[in-house]
């Protein structure tokens, strides 16, 4: 008998967030080595707790969790998510438009396989987050990447999106605020998205998981409030708001005129139904949580962890930037940020940057081409370890840049 060879689809999936230098820590680790891990946005890995209304929710509901639900989620989770969307402006919701899945991980590839037939393309921002990617070419379409401008806070190229155009072009997908660059895109940005999209009669997949982790109170607005007259599907969750990373709690609310996404509706309900339904228990503190914005906010405002922490490595990145070390833009919005290489140091291979650094001062980061980014000059940090480790880890990236080179 032969060998059972891998899927074609399987075999274009990647996650170099936990790929071969990741692997390598945990080979170090194993060995006694202290690693700092600025790799992941995991909260909890860190010291984060979750909330005591989420644990209150749990504990109290759980009788209530133990028979399936909706295939789209629990009504009252659903109502609280319709409340939370109708409150940031998005008109027109039912409960019926409310996709409760585990984690936005799975609604991804329920969306992909919704909206794309084999050849189909979604334009993708580069740098991105491979989830969106990777659920692409499980439902047989093909990711199509979309400049994002650095020079201009890394917000999307709408003119780069026009170059990228095809006749089997069927969707744009933000990623606002944005992972890896820590950015918000300012409404007029978004605008331009939105427009773009309704000239070609695109559908929008807005990803706004970070939504309620925005610094300085900087100006957001939900994609689907800019443009209520095209199709959006709008993408949240618990995981990093609520630090709940492992409840994989997230969901999807279709907005824009019901005639325009009837079909999507009942295609994601399909897929909804195959699977029976989300995990019910997580469910539970959907409700509790989105009546608590007070502990998210908490972390934000200065004395919080996340304002801290992020004070600590703006300060110690403004120090290397200085130098001509690196270059950056300082977080707006959940806790990672992609600084460049300054051009003084010469990398050819940013796998081998990453591998280099973890040998040398035993910090764990993620390359830049690990989210698309072509050139070998990028990597993505994240600002979760207290104020001094990331300080520290901070200084001991500029003292591994100084004399680097694989010229």
């Amino acid at each position: 008998m032969k060998k059972i060879d891998s899927s074609d689809k399987v075999n274009q999936l990647r996650s170099d967030i936990r790929g071969r230098v990741y692997q390598k820590s945990l080979e170090m680790s194993k060995q006694g080595i202290h690693i700092t891990r600025l790799n992941t946005g995991n909260p909890a890995a860190f010291g984060f707790g979750m909330p005591d209304s989420v644990r209150s929710a749990l504990l109290e509901g759980m009788d209530r969790a133990v028979a399936y639900c909706d295939p789209r989620g629990m009504e009252e989770a659903r109502d609280a998510i319709l409340k939370y969307h109708t409150s940031r402006g998005i008109q027109g919701l039912t409960e019926d438009d409310v996709f409760i899945g585990n984690g936005v991980s799975e609604l991804a590839t329920m969306i992909a396989t919704s909206v794309l037939s084999a050849g189909d393309e979604m334009l993708i921002p580069m740098p991105y987050y491979s989830l969106w990617t990777n659920a692409v070419h499980l439902a047989m379409g093909k990711p199509v990447y979309y400049h994002c401008v650095e020079e201009e806070g890394w917000i999307p190229d709408v003119e780069d999106m026009e170059r990228k155009l095809t006749d089997r072009t069927r969707v744009v997908l933000l990623v606002n605020p944005n992972n890896p660059t820590g950015q918000v895109y300012p409404p007029s940005a978004v605008k331009k998205v939105t427009d773009f999209a309704r000239k070609h009669n695109l559908l929008v997949i807005s990803d706004e998981i970070y939504d309620r982790l925005i610094f300085d109170d900087i100006p957001f607005e939900s994609t689907a409030k800019i443009a209520p007259d095209i199709p959006v599907i709008t993408t949240n969750g618990l995981s990093k708001s609520h630090i709940i990373c492992g409840f994989r709690c997230g969901w999807a609310v279709i907005s824009g005129p019901h005639e325009l996404t009837a079909d999507l509706n009942q295609a994601m309900f399909k897929l909804a139904a195959m699977r029976l339904c989300g995990n019910t228990l997580t469910q539970l503190v959907i409700p509790a949580a989105l009546n608590d914005p007070e502990s998210t906010r908490a972390m934000l405002v200065p004395g919080g962890r996340l304002y801290e922490q992020r004070q600590a490595a703006a300060e110690e990145l403004d120090k290397l930037q200085e130098e001509g070390l690196i270059s950056y833009h300082k977080p707006q919005a959940a806790f990672y940020l992609f600084p460049k290489v300054g051009d003084r140091i010469k990398v050819k291979d940013d796998i081998q940057l990453a591998f280099d650094l973890l040998e040398s001062k035993h910090i764990l980061i993620v390359n830049g081409s690990g989210f698309g980014w072509a050139e070998p000059d990028h990597f993505r940090l994240i600002l979760l370890p207290e104020p001094d480790e990331l300080r520290k880890a901070i200084r001991d990236i500029g003292d591994f840049l100084r004399d680097y080179s694989q010229a």
